[in-house]
């Protein structure tokens, strides 16, 4: 069975209601133990992507493995596969928010809309973060194509490989104290996320939230991470 049959298969309406109540749905073992060694080998696999040191960006302190516009099979296949089966969330969260804008059909599709409009910058990307590396608070919502949903993933063992790099997303509603969440990764297991903003129902109807998301320091060994998401950025 192909990637993109197995995250067809995988429980929407549940991922859905998750995603609605809490801004992210976990994934567990979304990965099994070959894709994960795929993806982890990649960070040192010649001409795989752009190299940004976080440090230089004032982001944290680690690296970012950013994708070319032709990625590697498993990670073009997830992200497509992704893409299709959160497109009626999106569509359903821009309609709560009342935002009229529409996302095409097919994850290529959509790249071609952002290539004409200037988002050419590629945000997908794996991260390697060493002893005292972490990655600072975040949102990827730069251009004027913004898909609202991303997917994050664990491809390092908590506890073997490495100690602490929790990841962690904070929510920030209207005229109340930011709300700390931290996802309980472990080594292949996934999570979709908000990428910047979602609908949360009120007592007088649904408004707007704002969420972020980090990677805690790491304090000893490796963590390998993954992040997908469905819209390039402007060029810096």
């Amino acid at each position: 069975m192909s990637t993109q049959d197995l995250v067809a298969r995988l429980d929407w309406a549940d991922l859905g209601r998750q995603l609605d109540e809490e801004g992210h749905a976990l994934l567990p073992g979304l990965l099994d133990e070959r894709q994960v060694r795929e993806l982890a080998a990649l960070c040192d696999a010649p001409g795989v992507g752009r190299k940004v040191s976080l440090a230089s960006q004032d982001l944290g302190d680690g690296e970012q493995f950013h994708f070319p516009a032709a990625p590697p099979a498993l990670v073009a296949d997830l992200r497509a596969g992704f893409y299709r089966q959160l497109l009626p969330i999106a569509h359903r969260w821009n309609d709560t928010l009342g935002l009229a804008q529409r996302y095409p059909d097919t994850l290529e599709a959509c790249m071609a809309r952002q290539r004409e409009a200037g988002q050419t910058r590629a945000q997908s990307h794996l991260s390697r973060l060493n002893a005292g590396g972490y990655a600072a608070l975040r949102q990827y919502n730069d251009g004027e194509w913004v898909f609202p949903l991303q997917l994050v993933a664990l491809l390092s063992a908590p506890g073997e490989d490495f100690t602490g790099g929790e990841f962690v997303m904070t929510e920030q509603r209207p005229r109340m104290q930011s709300r700390p969440m931290v996802l309980p990764l472990r080594q292949g297991d996934a999570a979709v996320i908000a990428v910047a903003q979602r609908p949360h129902q009120g007592a007088k109807g649904p408004y707007r939230v704002q969420l972020r998301h980090a990677i805690s320091r790491v304090r000893s060994g490796q963590r390998l991470g993954l992040e997908l998401v469905f819209h390039d950025a402007r060029p810096a």
